[in-house]
């Protein structure tokens, strides 16, 4: 009778490589409960009725500080010592 035939096959957790292509799927598997647990803990916060005026409101704040943006260079340019060249 022939070696083959008599042996029995190993079961297969036992071989190495199916450890292997089991253990992406179940990487995945628990990254995604653990993101739903991340999810579901901490909520987005709820943006407020008057969130488009708010948003306008800082928009001008903004412009208006930039339009004021030469002026206050020229003021701390002439306000900056100058060092006076060696000779």
């Amino acid at each position: 009778m022939n070696d083959r035939t008599t042996q029995t096959p190993e079961p297969w957790w036992k071989f190495g490589h199916v450890w292997l292509v089991i253990a992406g799927p179940c990487a995945v598997v628990v990254a995604g409960i653990v993101t739903a647990f991340i999810a579901m803990s901490s909520p987005d916060p709820v943006l407020t009725e008057d969130y488009y005026r708010r948003g306008v409101e800082i928009n001008k704040a903004l412009a208006q500080e930039k339009a004021m943006m030469p002026a206050l260079q020229g003021r701390n340019h002439a306000a900056t010592p100058t060092a006076t060249p060696a000779r």
